[in-house]
Order: structure tokens, then sequence, then C-alpha cells
């Protein structure tokens, strides 16, 4: 009975030794990625800001700016873009984000934009209309079809399809905090500020209009929001990846321990049965 019984934890020990592997090899892939896709998420601020400042200054220009972006919504019927991952084991990531997307869509028209293998399977599931279905792989995203997606929002924006876009994404924190989040996109909320910047304002020509050079730059401006919300959920997942296969590592790691502890016991226990027998065999 104590040989079956040393076979089998023999049998655990070698299982846990091969998940042991896995995870490390994961874990450290995925710190890898990790680095990656911060350098990346670093590099795409620059250009965003720029878009950014640019729209606040034509807003500060023009008071009874009459662009249909900047309009109070129309309707209640809402477009949800939502990031998410391709792959699992990357503990919470994907269940955080989605559970906020659907908490979101309580009460609303809702139709979907997903990204990543994982939202677009969770929403094809659960019925919810889709808008395309054209990014089921969000690691190979680029900033060019980033662009294409804003420019494709935009066009059915104003058409009506939709009277609001919402991003959900997963905003990278730290290493060891990732926080899912909502971002509405349209309508715009880009108002004035307060303080003119009465010489810029007279310096600056917009041609053929300002408004027209606004409605020109809305797609690359959301197109810039949507890369960068895609490279901070991408850094989000590898984080989060990482430190769930980091946990998984180290409970392998005591697993096996507990496991040797009890091989060991098993052994000893049975060398102390076979001597025993051995000595009252002699006594005999």
């Amino acid at each position: 009975m104590a040989g079956v019984s040393m076979k089998d934890i023999r049998s655990r020990i070698k299982s846990m030794g091969s998940t042991r592997q896995i995870t490390k090899a994961m874990e450290m892939v995925a710190s890898s990625k990790l680095r990656q896709a911060q350098e990346r998420a670093i590099a795409s601020r620059p250009y965003f800001e720029v878009l950014y400042q640019t729209m606040h200054d034509i807003a500060d220009a023009n008071t009874d700016l009459s662009s249909p972006y900047v309009q109070p919504p129309r309707g209640e019927k809402t477009c949800f873009v939502v990031i998410a991952g391709d792959r699992g084991l990357a503990g919470g990531y994907n269940s955080n984000v989605l559970k906020l997307a659907v908490e979101l869509m309580q009460g609303k028209d809702a139709m979907v934009l997903p990204v990543g293998k994982k939202a677009t399977e969770y929403f094809k599931t659960h019925g919810v209309p889709l808008l395309n279905a054209l990014y089921p792989v969000a690691e190979t995203v680029n900033a060019g079809e980033c662009f294409t997606m804003a420019n494709g929002l935009c066009r059915e924006y104003l058409k009506g399809t939709f009277d609001q876009v919402v991003l959900c994404y997963t905003n990278f924190v730290t290493v060891l905090t990732q926080e899912p989040g909502s971002l509405p996109l349209l309508p715009l909320s880009i108002v004035a500020s307060e303080q003119k910047k009465e010489p810029r304002r007279m310096l600056t020509t917009y041609e053929p209009s300002s408004t027209a050079v606004f409605d020109a730059i809305v797609p690359e401006f959301l197109g810039g929001v949507i890369y960068g919300a895609l490279r901070e959920s991408l850094c989000s997942e590898q984080a989060a990846r990482r430190t769930a296969m980091d946990s998984a590592t180290k409970n392998a790691d005591e697993m096996i321990a507990d496991l040797s502890l009890q091989y060991n016991r098993a052994r000893q226990s049975a060398i102390t049965q076979e001597i025993t027998e051995i000595v009252a065999g002699a006594e005999q």
C-alpha cells in the first residue's frame, strides 16, 4: 500500500514540475512582451497630445463651433468599442473589462465593436449585435487599423447608425495594478477654455474653415485615442499574465515542496515498517 502511495506522489511531483516549467516560461515571455508594449505606449503619446492640443486651439478660437461631433447625444443607441485579450491565463484581465462593458450596456440599445478574441467570442456567444468583427486578434492591430476603425466609427456616427461611442479598455497603472475603464469618444466633450489666448487666435487662420479642419481632425484624434487605449490594454494584459504566471509558479513550488515532504514521510514509514518486519522475523 505504501508503494502505491509513493508512486502516486512521485507522479504528482513530476506533473507539478512540468506545470512549473510552463508557467515559468510564460512568465518570462510576458515580461519580455511587457517591456516592448510599454515602449510602444510611450512612443504613441506625443502624436495624440499634438492632436488633442490642436482641437482645443480650434475650440478656443470658435465659441460657436458647429461640428456634428460636438452636438449633444441624439438618443441612447450606443456603440461600445471593447478591447480585451486574445488568450486567457492573465488573471482577471479579460473578465474585468468585459464585466465593465456589460454593466455600462444595461438599459441601453447597445452594439459592440470588439477588439481581441475574448471580446469577439464573448459578445457573439451572448447575442450582442456587432458593428463588425474585423479585429479578432488585438495583438496584431496596428496604428493604421486603429485609424481605419476610427474613420468607420465616425462615418457610421454621422449616418445615425448610433448616437454615442464609448471605449472600454484596461488602464495600465503599474505592473501589479491594472484598472478597467471607459472613455466616451462621441460626441466629443471638447469645449473652449475659460481663458482665451487672443493674440494666438488672431494669428491662426483655418482653411477652408475652422469647423472643416476640426471635422477632418476628429477621426485622426479618435484613432490616436483608440491606439493609445490598445497599447495600454496590451501592457495591462502582459502585466496581468506575468503576475498570474509568477503566482502560479510560486504555488507550484509550494506544492512540490509539500509533496516531497509527503513522499519522504511515506518512504520513511515504508522503511521503518520493513525494518520492523525484519526484526520481528529474526526474533522468531
